[in-house]
């Protein structure tokens, strides 16, 4: 059986780079395996299968090359902007049927956001055992963690490790170790890290990060939605950044770059963040045929 599947790169900083994720629509005929075998062909870290919903504007699914995850922020991005583009959807408030319930969607213009939950955070000691092997997982002293910042599990919908670096030049020089990675991230139940300073490439924007998710077949992400709120609420609550509206940067320090920004609009309720929305632009790049049995 030939399925189409388009590639859509998600969170473009300006009018190119982004993140590249497939989608394949009405897959309702697709069985499980069928989907992980189309993932692993595709070969991109996330692949969207978009089915009908009784409960949602749309029922999605998102597979790794490697396994299934209950959220994607960038495939979710590039799917609706497709479906915008086909006139299969409309703006204004949509939502999206996971495994892990419905969630609201905004298409906005061009850029669509997703939401997440409130946060959840769990903070590692930089003296902890556990905290000299995330810093031995990235090649770092223990000492080049920013005092007083320590990493911080945080949970918006799925879990990442944020990792705070003094500025660009240490994120930019990380030579993580894979496979500490992968191991850390499956002790603590992560998608996978996110690295970040708050030195950024342009002015106002509040975050340059770098993501790892080798337990998930990533080895590392030019744009994750999913990390993205999870690091614009750790900003808002222990950092000190007062805006609402935040900016990350990603995808700038791959090698090669593929430059991405991904905005958050954090909503409060009063000092508490009590949901996010996570988005940007996507555009479609190109498509391909996938045999699948």
């Amino acid at each position: 059986m030939q399925i189409e599947v388009q590639i859509v790169n998600a969170f473009i900083d300006g009018t190119s780079g982004g993140n590249p994720a497939g989608v394949v629509l009405d897959a309702d005929r697709l069985s499980p395996a069928q989907k992980l075998e189309l993932a692993r062909q595709v070969g991109l870290s996330e692949t969207a299968f978009v089915s009908a919903s009784e409960l949602a504007s749309i029922k999605l699914e998102f597979f790794t090359p490697t396994r299934q995850i209950a959220h994607c922020g960038h495939a979710t991005v590039a799917t609706f902007a497709l479906l915008r583009q086909l006139g299969r959807v409309g703006a204004g408030r949509l939502s999206k049927e996971t495994i892990d319930g419905v969630r609201d969607i905004l298409v906005e213009g061009e850029m669509a956001f997703m939401e997440q939950r409130a946060p959840q955070y769990a903070p590692v000691e930089v003296d902890s055992d556990l905290g000299h092997r995330v810093a031995a997982s990235l090649g770092l002293a223990p000492s080049c963690l920013i005092s007083g910042v320590g990493p911080h599990v945080v949970n918006t919908g799925n879990a990442f490790l944020l990792v705070a670096l003094p500025d660009e030049q240490f994120v930019a020089a990380l030579k993580p170790d894979h496979d500490r990675v992968e191991s850390i991230s499956e002790e603590l139940d992560l998608i996978g890290y996110y690295v970040f300073s708050t030195t950024t490439r342009i002015a106002g924007r509040h975050a340059g990060a770098r993501m790892f998710a080798p337990r998930f077949g990533i080895a590392e992400e030019a744009g994750t939605g999913m990390a993205a709120g999870p690091l614009a609420c750790f900003l808002h609550d222990h950092l000190g950044v007062q805006a609402t509206e935040i900016l990350i940067e990603q995808g700038w320090l791959m090698q090669p770059p593929s430059p991405s920004v991904i905005k958050v609009v954090l909503e409060l309720e009063g000092d508490r963040i009590a949901r996010l929305m996570a988005g940007g632009t996507a555009r479609v790049m190109s498509s391909m045929q996938v045999e699948v049995t």
